[in-house]
Protein backbone atom coordinates (compact mmCIF):
# COMPACT_ATOMS: atom_id res chain seq x y z
CA UNK A 1 0.00 0.00 0.00
CA UNK A 2 1.38 3.31 -1.03
CA UNK A 3 0.73 6.58 0.66
CA UNK A 4 0.79 10.07 -0.81
CA UNK A 5 2.32 12.78 1.28
CA UNK A 6 0.16 15.87 1.55
CA UNK A 7 1.86 19.20 1.14
CA UNK A 8 2.98 20.68 4.39
CA UNK A 9 1.60 24.16 4.95
CA UNK A 10 4.20 26.85 5.22
CA UNK A 11 4.67 27.94 8.76
CA UNK A 12 3.87 31.55 9.49
CA UNK A 13 6.34 33.17 11.88
CA UNK A 14 4.88 34.18 15.19
CA UNK A 15 3.68 37.75 15.24
CA UNK A 16 3.05 37.93 11.46
CA UNK A 17 -0.41 37.67 9.93
CA UNK A 18 -1.00 35.42 6.92
CA UNK A 19 -1.77 37.49 3.79
CA UNK A 20 -3.92 35.64 1.22
CA UNK A 21 -3.12 35.89 -2.48
CA UNK A 22 -4.93 38.80 -4.06
CA UNK A 23 -8.09 37.86 -5.94
CA UNK A 24 -9.10 38.95 -9.42
CA UNK A 25 -10.18 42.56 -9.67
CA UNK A 26 -13.22 42.76 -11.94
CA UNK A 27 -13.96 45.48 -14.46
CA UNK A 28 -16.88 46.69 -12.36
CA UNK A 29 -14.67 47.11 -9.30
CA UNK A 30 -11.95 48.84 -11.31
CA UNK A 31 -14.57 51.07 -12.90
CA UNK A 32 -15.86 52.22 -9.50
CA UNK A 33 -12.29 52.90 -8.41
CA UNK A 34 -11.57 54.97 -11.54
CA UNK A 35 -14.78 56.98 -11.14
CA UNK A 36 -13.84 57.78 -7.54
CA UNK A 37 -10.36 58.84 -8.71
CA UNK A 38 -11.81 61.20 -11.28
CA UNK A 39 -14.34 62.68 -8.88
CA UNK A 40 -11.57 63.25 -6.35
CA UNK A 41 -9.85 65.68 -8.74
CA UNK A 42 -10.70 69.29 -8.00
CA UNK A 43 -10.93 70.28 -11.67
CA UNK A 44 -13.52 67.55 -12.36
CA UNK A 45 -15.58 68.71 -9.40
CA UNK A 46 -15.44 72.30 -10.59
CA UNK A 47 -16.50 71.28 -14.11
CA UNK A 48 -19.43 69.25 -12.80
CA UNK A 49 -20.53 72.11 -10.58
CA UNK A 50 -20.22 74.60 -13.44
CA UNK A 51 -22.12 72.44 -15.92
CA UNK A 52 -25.01 71.87 -13.53
CA UNK A 53 -25.35 75.50 -12.35
CA UNK A 54 -23.79 77.98 -14.82
CA UNK A 55 -26.11 77.31 -17.83
CA UNK A 56 -29.22 78.01 -15.77
CA UNK A 57 -27.81 81.30 -14.53
CA UNK A 58 -26.65 82.25 -18.02
CA UNK A 59 -29.97 81.50 -19.72
CA UNK A 60 -32.00 83.23 -17.00
CA UNK A 61 -29.72 86.26 -17.09
CA UNK A 62 -29.74 86.63 -20.86
CA UNK A 63 -33.51 86.13 -21.03
CA UNK A 64 -33.95 89.07 -18.66
CA UNK A 65 -31.81 91.39 -20.82
CA UNK A 66 -33.15 93.67 -23.51
CA UNK A 67 -30.39 92.63 -25.93
CA UNK A 68 -30.44 89.04 -27.13
CA UNK A 69 -27.72 86.96 -28.86
CA UNK A 70 -29.41 87.18 -32.25
CA UNK A 71 -26.27 85.91 -34.01
CA UNK A 72 -26.80 82.55 -32.28
CA UNK A 73 -29.34 80.04 -33.52
CA UNK A 74 -32.64 80.49 -31.61
CA UNK A 75 -31.11 83.37 -29.64
CA UNK A 76 -33.70 85.83 -30.95
CA UNK A 77 -36.50 83.74 -29.36
CA UNK A 78 -35.15 83.71 -25.79
CA UNK A 79 -37.76 86.30 -24.73
CA UNK A 80 -40.56 84.27 -26.27
CA UNK A 81 -40.04 80.76 -24.88
CA UNK A 82 -37.99 78.91 -22.33
CA UNK A 83 -37.11 76.23 -24.89
CA UNK A 84 -34.82 78.60 -26.79
CA UNK A 85 -32.33 78.71 -23.87
CA UNK A 86 -31.17 75.07 -24.04
CA UNK A 87 -30.78 75.37 -27.83
CA UNK A 88 -28.60 78.46 -27.49
CA UNK A 89 -26.55 76.56 -24.91
CA UNK A 90 -26.35 73.57 -27.25
CA UNK A 91 -24.94 75.72 -30.04
CA UNK A 92 -22.28 77.13 -27.71
CA UNK A 93 -21.52 73.71 -26.22
CA UNK A 94 -20.97 72.09 -29.61
CA UNK A 95 -18.56 74.82 -30.63
CA UNK A 96 -16.53 75.33 -27.46
CA UNK A 97 -17.69 73.63 -24.26
CA UNK A 98 -17.89 69.96 -25.24
CA UNK A 99 -14.48 69.85 -27.02
CA UNK A 100 -12.84 71.43 -23.97
CA UNK A 101 -14.66 69.15 -21.53
CA UNK A 102 -13.66 66.00 -23.40
CA UNK A 103 -10.08 67.26 -23.48
CA UNK A 104 -9.95 67.69 -19.73
CA UNK A 105 -11.56 64.31 -18.99
CA UNK A 106 -10.74 61.83 -21.77
CA UNK A 107 -7.49 63.51 -22.80
CA UNK A 108 -6.01 63.06 -19.33
CA UNK A 109 -7.43 59.75 -18.12
CA UNK A 110 -4.29 57.74 -19.07
CA UNK A 111 -1.71 60.54 -19.11
CA UNK A 112 -2.30 61.24 -15.41
CA UNK A 113 -0.86 57.82 -14.52
CA UNK A 114 2.27 58.63 -16.54
CA UNK A 115 2.77 61.89 -14.71
CA UNK A 116 2.32 60.23 -11.32
CA UNK A 117 4.28 57.08 -12.22
CA UNK A 118 1.59 54.75 -10.86
CA UNK A 119 1.23 52.27 -13.72
CA UNK A 120 3.16 49.47 -12.00
CA UNK A 121 1.09 49.79 -8.84
CA UNK A 122 -2.12 49.68 -10.85
CA UNK A 123 -0.97 46.63 -12.82
CA UNK A 124 -0.04 44.77 -9.65
CA UNK A 125 -3.50 45.47 -8.22
CA UNK A 126 -5.60 44.73 -11.32
CA UNK A 127 -3.25 42.35 -13.19
CA UNK A 128 -4.88 42.95 -16.57
CA UNK A 129 -4.12 45.86 -18.95
CA UNK A 130 -7.37 45.16 -20.81
CA UNK A 131 -9.46 45.52 -17.66
CA UNK A 132 -7.56 48.69 -16.78
CA UNK A 133 -8.30 50.16 -20.19
CA UNK A 134 -11.98 49.21 -20.03
CA UNK A 135 -12.38 50.67 -16.55
CA UNK A 136 -10.66 53.93 -17.41
CA UNK A 137 -12.56 54.36 -20.70
CA UNK A 138 -15.93 53.70 -19.03
CA UNK A 139 -15.12 56.02 -16.15
CA UNK A 140 -14.18 58.82 -18.53
CA UNK A 141 -17.37 58.21 -20.51
CA UNK A 142 -19.44 58.42 -17.33
CA UNK A 143 -17.99 61.80 -16.38
CA UNK A 144 -18.47 63.14 -19.92
CA UNK A 145 -22.14 62.05 -19.90
CA UNK A 146 -22.65 63.71 -16.51
CA UNK A 147 -21.22 66.94 -17.88
CA UNK A 148 -23.46 66.84 -20.98
CA UNK A 149 -26.52 66.03 -18.87
CA UNK A 150 -25.72 68.95 -16.59
CA UNK A 151 -25.55 71.38 -19.51
CA UNK A 152 -28.88 70.16 -20.90
CA UNK A 153 -30.82 70.00 -17.64
CA UNK A 154 -29.47 73.24 -16.21
CA UNK A 155 -30.08 75.33 -19.35
CA UNK A 156 -33.58 73.91 -19.73
CA UNK A 157 -34.46 74.65 -16.11
CA UNK A 158 -33.12 78.19 -16.41
CA UNK A 159 -35.14 78.89 -19.56
CA UNK A 160 -38.41 77.46 -18.23
CA UNK A 161 -38.13 79.30 -14.91
CA UNK A 162 -37.16 82.62 -16.49
CA UNK A 163 -39.50 82.64 -19.51
CA UNK A 164 -41.96 79.79 -19.25
CA UNK A 165 -43.20 76.75 -21.13
CA UNK A 166 -44.31 78.40 -24.37
CA UNK A 167 -44.36 77.37 -28.06
CA UNK A 168 -41.11 77.51 -30.01
CA UNK A 169 -40.73 78.86 -33.54
CA UNK A 170 -38.95 76.34 -35.76
CA UNK A 171 -36.42 77.03 -38.48
CA UNK A 172 -39.13 76.95 -41.14
CA UNK A 173 -41.40 79.32 -39.24
CA UNK A 174 -43.90 76.76 -37.92
CA UNK A 175 -44.80 76.70 -34.23
CA UNK A 176 -43.85 73.76 -32.04
CA UNK A 177 -46.23 73.22 -29.13
CA UNK A 178 -44.52 73.08 -25.72
CA UNK A 179 -44.76 69.28 -25.60
CA UNK A 180 -43.28 68.87 -29.08
CA UNK A 181 -40.63 71.47 -28.33
CA UNK A 182 -39.58 69.58 -25.19
CA UNK A 183 -39.20 66.28 -27.04
CA UNK A 184 -37.30 67.86 -29.92
CA UNK A 185 -34.91 69.74 -27.62
CA UNK A 186 -34.18 66.52 -25.72
CA UNK A 187 -33.59 64.67 -29.00
CA UNK A 188 -31.22 67.41 -30.20
CA UNK A 189 -29.11 67.06 -27.05
CA UNK A 190 -29.11 63.28 -27.45
CA UNK A 191 -27.91 63.58 -31.06
CA UNK A 192 -24.79 65.54 -30.13
CA UNK A 193 -23.64 62.66 -27.95
CA UNK A 194 -22.27 60.98 -31.12
CA UNK A 195 -19.73 63.72 -31.98
CA UNK A 196 -18.98 64.11 -28.27
CA UNK A 197 -18.10 60.42 -28.06
CA UNK A 198 -15.94 60.83 -31.17
CA UNK A 199 -13.96 63.59 -29.46
CA UNK A 200 -13.76 61.47 -26.30
CA UNK A 201 -12.34 58.56 -28.32
CA UNK A 202 -9.78 60.90 -29.87
CA UNK A 203 -8.93 62.12 -26.37
CA UNK A 204 -8.35 58.54 -25.17
CA UNK A 205 -6.14 57.89 -28.20
CA UNK A 206 -4.12 61.04 -27.57
CA UNK A 207 -3.78 60.23 -23.88
CA UNK A 208 -2.38 56.77 -24.70
CA UNK A 209 -0.16 57.72 -27.64
CA UNK A 210 1.31 60.95 -26.31
CA UNK A 211 1.60 59.95 -22.65
CA UNK A 212 2.52 62.77 -20.33
CA UNK A 213 2.86 65.23 -23.20
CA UNK A 214 0.36 68.11 -22.92
CA UNK A 215 -0.54 67.63 -26.59
CA UNK A 216 -2.58 64.57 -25.62
CA UNK A 217 -4.68 66.76 -23.37
CA UNK A 218 -5.23 69.32 -26.13
CA UNK A 219 -5.88 66.87 -28.97
CA UNK A 220 -9.74 66.80 -28.83
CA UNK A 221 -9.89 70.60 -28.69
CA UNK A 222 -7.47 70.93 -31.61
CA UNK A 223 -9.43 68.41 -33.69
CA UNK A 224 -12.66 70.27 -32.93
CA UNK A 225 -11.04 73.57 -33.92
CA UNK A 226 -9.84 72.04 -37.20
CA UNK A 227 -13.37 70.79 -37.92
CA UNK A 228 -14.82 74.23 -37.25
CA UNK A 229 -12.36 75.80 -39.67
CA UNK A 230 -13.23 73.15 -42.25
CA UNK A 231 -16.96 73.85 -41.83
CA UNK A 232 -16.31 77.47 -42.74
CA UNK A 233 -14.70 76.52 -46.06
CA UNK A 234 -16.70 75.95 -49.26
CA UNK A 235 -16.26 72.18 -49.07
CA UNK A 236 -18.43 69.71 -50.97
CA UNK A 237 -21.37 68.34 -49.00
CA UNK A 238 -19.89 64.83 -48.91
CA UNK A 239 -16.69 66.06 -47.24
CA UNK A 240 -18.62 68.22 -44.79
CA UNK A 241 -20.88 65.38 -43.69
CA UNK A 242 -17.95 62.98 -43.30
CA UNK A 243 -16.40 65.08 -40.53
CA UNK A 244 -16.92 63.53 -37.08
CA UNK A 245 -18.26 66.76 -35.59
CA UNK A 246 -20.92 67.36 -38.23
CA UNK A 247 -23.79 66.43 -35.89
CA UNK A 248 -22.87 69.46 -33.77
CA UNK A 249 -24.48 71.48 -36.60
CA UNK A 250 -27.06 69.23 -38.27
CA UNK A 251 -29.25 68.87 -35.17
CA UNK A 252 -30.99 72.05 -36.34
CA UNK A 253 -32.65 69.93 -39.03
CA UNK A 254 -34.93 68.58 -36.30
CA UNK A 255 -36.66 71.97 -36.12
CA UNK A 256 -38.02 72.04 -39.65
CA UNK A 257 -41.16 70.44 -41.02
CA UNK A 258 -40.58 67.84 -42.29
CA UNK A 259 -37.40 67.26 -40.32
CA UNK A 260 -34.16 67.25 -42.31
CA UNK A 261 -32.98 63.90 -40.97
CA UNK A 262 -30.56 62.69 -43.65
CA UNK A 263 -27.61 64.99 -42.74
CA UNK A 264 -28.22 64.38 -39.03
CA UNK A 265 -28.32 60.59 -39.32
CA UNK A 266 -25.14 60.59 -41.42
CA UNK A 267 -23.46 62.81 -38.83
CA UNK A 268 -24.47 60.46 -36.00
CA UNK A 269 -23.22 57.35 -37.81
CA UNK A 270 -19.93 59.03 -38.71
CA UNK A 271 -19.44 60.28 -35.15
CA UNK A 272 -20.02 56.79 -33.72
CA UNK A 273 -17.63 55.25 -36.26
CA UNK A 274 -14.92 57.69 -35.21
CA UNK A 275 -15.62 56.99 -31.54
CA UNK A 276 -15.32 53.21 -31.99
CA UNK A 277 -12.26 53.42 -34.25
CA UNK A 278 -10.33 55.87 -32.06
CA UNK A 279 -11.13 53.89 -28.89
CA UNK A 280 -10.11 50.61 -30.52
CA UNK A 281 -6.81 52.12 -31.67
CA UNK A 282 -6.19 53.45 -28.17
CA UNK A 283 -6.87 49.98 -26.73
CA UNK A 284 -4.48 48.26 -29.16
CA UNK A 285 -1.69 50.73 -28.41
CA UNK A 286 -2.28 50.46 -24.69
CA UNK A 287 -2.08 46.66 -24.72
CA UNK A 288 1.18 46.78 -26.71
CA UNK A 289 2.86 49.10 -24.29
CA UNK A 290 5.92 47.91 -22.36
CA UNK A 291 5.07 48.72 -18.76
CA UNK A 292 8.33 47.19 -17.50
CA UNK A 293 10.23 50.12 -18.98
CA UNK A 294 9.64 53.22 -16.80
CA UNK A 295 10.96 55.45 -19.58
CA UNK A 296 8.31 54.23 -22.04
CA UNK A 297 5.23 56.41 -21.67
CA UNK A 298 3.95 55.74 -25.17
CA UNK A 299 4.92 59.18 -26.43
CA UNK A 300 4.70 59.31 -30.23
CA UNK A 301 5.25 55.55 -30.50
CA UNK A 302 4.00 54.48 -33.88
CA UNK A 303 1.66 57.47 -33.67
CA UNK A 304 1.52 58.00 -37.42
CA UNK A 305 1.24 54.38 -38.47
CA UNK A 306 -1.21 53.16 -35.84
CA UNK A 307 -3.23 56.29 -35.02
CA UNK A 308 -3.18 59.05 -37.63
CA UNK A 309 -3.22 56.92 -40.78
CA UNK A 310 -6.21 54.74 -39.78
CA UNK A 311 -8.27 57.83 -38.92
CA UNK A 312 -7.27 59.49 -42.19
CA UNK A 313 -8.32 56.31 -43.98
CA UNK A 314 -11.65 56.34 -42.16
CA UNK A 315 -12.23 59.93 -43.30
CA UNK A 316 -11.49 58.97 -46.90
CA UNK A 317 -13.83 55.98 -46.79
CA UNK A 318 -16.70 57.95 -45.27
CA UNK A 319 -16.28 60.72 -47.85
CA UNK A 320 -16.46 58.15 -50.66
CA UNK A 321 -19.50 56.40 -49.17
CA UNK A 322 -21.41 59.63 -48.53
CA UNK A 323 -20.62 60.91 -52.02
CA UNK A 324 -21.81 57.65 -53.59
CA UNK A 325 -25.06 57.46 -51.61
CA UNK A 326 -26.18 61.10 -51.63
CA UNK A 327 -26.81 61.89 -55.26
CA UNK A 328 -29.18 64.80 -54.54
CA UNK A 329 -26.47 66.73 -52.68
CA UNK A 330 -23.78 67.85 -55.10
CA UNK A 331 -21.26 70.62 -54.73
CA UNK A 332 -22.13 72.90 -51.83
CA UNK A 333 -25.77 71.75 -51.82
CA UNK A 334 -26.89 75.40 -51.68
CA UNK A 335 -28.81 76.02 -54.90
CA UNK A 336 -31.08 78.81 -56.02
CA UNK A 337 -34.30 76.76 -56.11
CA UNK A 338 -33.63 75.31 -52.63
CA UNK A 339 -33.02 78.76 -51.16
CA UNK A 340 -36.19 80.14 -52.73
CA UNK A 341 -38.27 77.23 -51.46
CA UNK A 342 -36.90 77.47 -47.92
CA UNK A 343 -37.44 81.23 -47.73
CA UNK A 344 -40.96 81.11 -49.19
CA UNK A 345 -42.01 78.31 -46.83
CA UNK A 346 -40.75 80.10 -43.74
CA UNK A 347 -42.17 83.47 -44.78
CA UNK A 348 -45.62 81.90 -45.20
CA UNK A 349 -45.54 80.42 -41.70
CA UNK A 350 -44.29 83.62 -40.10
CA UNK A 351 -46.79 85.73 -42.04
CA UNK A 352 -49.57 83.77 -40.34
CA UNK A 353 -47.92 84.48 -36.98
CA UNK A 354 -47.88 88.20 -37.77
CA UNK A 355 -51.53 87.97 -38.89
CA UNK A 356 -52.47 86.56 -35.50
CA UNK A 357 -50.54 89.34 -33.75
CA UNK A 358 -52.41 92.02 -35.68
CA UNK A 359 -55.80 90.25 -35.34
CA UNK A 360 -56.31 90.13 -39.06
CA UNK A 361 -58.46 87.51 -40.82
CA UNK A 362 -56.75 84.14 -40.72
CA UNK A 363 -55.20 82.75 -43.91
CA UNK A 364 -53.55 79.49 -44.84
CA UNK A 365 -50.27 78.85 -46.62
CA UNK A 366 -52.19 77.58 -49.63
CA UNK A 367 -54.20 80.79 -49.84
CA UNK A 368 -51.08 82.94 -49.62
CA UNK A 369 -49.37 81.14 -52.54
CA UNK A 370 -46.04 82.47 -51.36
CA UNK A 371 -43.11 82.47 -53.77
CA UNK A 372 -39.56 83.82 -53.68
CA UNK A 373 -37.15 84.99 -56.37
CA UNK A 374 -33.50 85.13 -55.30
CA UNK A 375 -30.31 86.33 -56.93
CA UNK A 376 -26.72 86.20 -55.73
CA UNK A 377 -24.23 88.95 -56.55
CA UNK A 378 -26.11 89.80 -59.72
CA UNK A 379 -26.48 86.18 -60.89
CA UNK A 380 -30.08 85.82 -62.03
CA UNK A 381 -30.15 82.12 -62.90
CA UNK A 382 -28.14 79.27 -61.44
CA UNK A 383 -27.01 81.08 -58.29
CA UNK A 384 -25.46 78.77 -55.73
CA UNK A 385 -23.11 78.64 -52.80
CA UNK A 386 -22.82 80.32 -49.41
CA UNK A 387 -22.41 84.07 -48.93
CA UNK A 388 -23.99 87.25 -47.63
CA UNK A 389 -24.79 88.57 -51.09
CA UNK A 390 -28.13 86.84 -51.63
CA UNK A 391 -31.06 89.17 -52.34
CA UNK A 392 -34.61 87.83 -52.46
CA UNK A 393 -38.05 89.21 -53.23
CA UNK A 394 -40.94 87.35 -51.60
CA UNK A 395 -44.43 87.67 -53.08
CA UNK A 396 -47.79 86.51 -51.77
CA UNK A 397 -51.51 86.84 -52.43
CA UNK A 398 -54.31 87.58 -49.97
CA UNK A 399 -57.80 86.22 -50.50
CA UNK A 400 -60.07 88.85 -52.08
CA UNK A 401 -57.17 91.21 -52.85
CA UNK A 402 -56.08 91.58 -56.47
CA UNK A 403 -52.73 93.23 -55.72
CA UNK A 404 -49.70 91.04 -55.03
CA UNK A 405 -47.76 91.73 -51.86
CA UNK A 406 -43.98 91.76 -51.94
CA UNK A 407 -41.14 92.11 -49.46
CA UNK A 408 -37.36 92.28 -49.89
CA UNK A 409 -34.81 90.27 -47.88
CA UNK A 410 -31.05 90.19 -47.68
CA UNK A 411 -29.81 86.67 -46.95
CA UNK A 412 -26.56 85.58 -45.33
CA UNK A 413 -26.15 81.85 -45.94
CA UNK A 414 -23.39 79.86 -44.25
CA UNK A 415 -21.72 76.82 -45.77
CA UNK A 416 -23.82 74.40 -43.68
CA UNK A 417 -27.08 75.77 -45.11
CA UNK A 418 -28.15 77.99 -42.24
CA UNK A 419 -29.29 81.46 -43.28
CA UNK A 420 -30.31 84.71 -41.64
CA UNK A 421 -32.98 86.69 -43.51
CA UNK A 422 -32.87 90.43 -42.86
CA UNK A 423 -35.99 92.36 -43.86
CA UNK A 424 -35.46 95.32 -46.16
CA UNK A 425 -38.99 96.68 -46.53
CA UNK A 426 -41.71 97.61 -46.83
CA UNK A 427 -41.75 98.95 -43.31
CA UNK A 428 -45.23 97.73 -42.40
CA UNK A 429 -44.27 94.14 -43.32
CA UNK A 430 -40.62 93.50 -42.51
CA UNK A 431 -38.83 96.84 -42.39
CA UNK A 432 -39.02 97.40 -38.63
CA UNK A 433 -38.32 95.16 -35.65
CA UNK A 434 -41.61 95.96 -33.89
CA UNK A 435 -45.24 95.77 -34.93
CA UNK A 436 -48.01 97.72 -33.25
CA UNK A 437 -50.71 95.46 -31.82
CA UNK A 438 -53.84 96.09 -29.77
CA UNK A 439 -51.88 95.29 -26.60
CA UNK A 440 -48.80 97.35 -27.47
CA UNK A 441 -45.64 96.91 -29.49
CA UNK A 442 -44.48 93.34 -30.11
CA UNK A 443 -41.45 91.82 -31.92
CA UNK A 444 -42.02 91.57 -35.65
CA UNK A 445 -41.54 87.90 -36.68
CA UNK A 446 -40.91 88.92 -40.31
CA UNK A 447 -38.16 91.44 -39.59
CA UNK A 448 -35.28 89.00 -39.07
CA UNK A 449 -35.38 85.24 -38.82
CA UNK A 450 -33.17 82.17 -39.03
CA UNK A 451 -33.74 79.43 -41.57
CA UNK A 452 -32.19 76.28 -42.94
CA UNK A 453 -31.66 75.11 -46.52
CA UNK A 454 -32.11 71.36 -46.93
CA UNK A 455 -28.85 70.41 -48.64
CA UNK A 456 -30.13 66.90 -49.39
CA UNK A 457 -33.45 67.80 -50.96
CA UNK A 458 -33.95 67.61 -54.69
CA UNK A 459 -34.28 71.01 -56.33
CA UNK A 460 -38.01 71.84 -56.25
CA UNK A 461 -39.81 72.70 -59.44
CA UNK A 462 -41.75 75.45 -57.71
CA UNK A 463 -40.96 77.56 -54.63
CA UNK A 464 -44.58 77.49 -53.51
CA UNK A 465 -44.90 75.43 -50.30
Amino acid sequence: MTTTASPTPTAVPRGEAHTPAPGRVTVARSYRFEVVKLLAQWRIRILLLACWIAPALFVAGVSAQSTLPTDTLFGRWMHATGWAGPLVTLGFAGTWALPLLTSVVAGDVFASEDRLGTWRHLLVAVRSPLRIFAAKALAGLTIVLLLVAGLAVSSTAGGLVAVGNRPLVGLDGHLLAPGNAAGTVLLAWACVLAPTLALAGIGLLGSVVLGRSPMGLLLPALVALAMQLAQMLPLPVAVRLALPGNAFLTWNGLFTGPAQLAPLLIGIVVGLLWAVTATALACVLFLRRDFTNPADDGSARRAVGTAALPLAGLLGVTVAVVAATTTTATGSGIEQAKVQNALATEFAHLYRTQTDQLHRPAVTEGQLRTAAACTKAGVQDGAHGAGNDWRCVVSWHLPGVSATGSAVYQLDITADGRFVADGDGPKEVNGYFLVRTSTGDAPNPLWQFDGNVDLFSASPDSPIP
